[in-house]
């Protein structure tokens, strides 16, 4: 498939994820100086590797918050836990991902992914 069609391709499957207007934000969020970075994005991490077929979405993205709880990247974790509850992660599920952190990358870490996971569970259940 050509970069093109993996960058269409990643881009329809993020905006399915995260929301078009979420993405709209992230996409213009770095002008064109991003357009490179942006494109890489699009094309390889979403047009390619997410959108194999042999791992489901929920599965990676489970994976994806242990990775950037791990490496304390809240803003990323932000992120990737809106992604998670629309890929049909549960709260236990994301607990246990959470609690395996502590065990093998630290309580800080842990603590952190916590505290952004409760206040992305609790917006979402919040009356509107």
């Amino acid at each position: 498939m050509d970069p093109q069609q993996l960058h269409q391709r990643g881009l329809t499957l993020r905006k399915q994820i995260f929301g078009d207007r979420a993405v709209e934000r992230r996409e213009n969020a770095f002008g064109e100086f991003g357009a490179p970075l942006r494109n890489m994005i699009n094309a390889y991490a979403y047009g390619d590797v997410w959108s194999r077929p042999d791992l489901p979405l929920k599965i990676r993205s489970l994976v994806v918050l242990a990775m950037t709880a791990a490496l304390n990247r809240p803003a990323e974790f932000k992120v990737h836990m809106s992604g998670a509850l629309a890929n049909g992660c549960t709260p236990e599920e994301i607990r246990e991902v959470l609690l395996l952190i502590a065990v093998y990358c630290g309580i800080p870490a842990s603590i952190e992914a916590h505290r952004i996971a409760f206040e992305a569970l609790e917006q979402k259940t919040a009356p509107t």
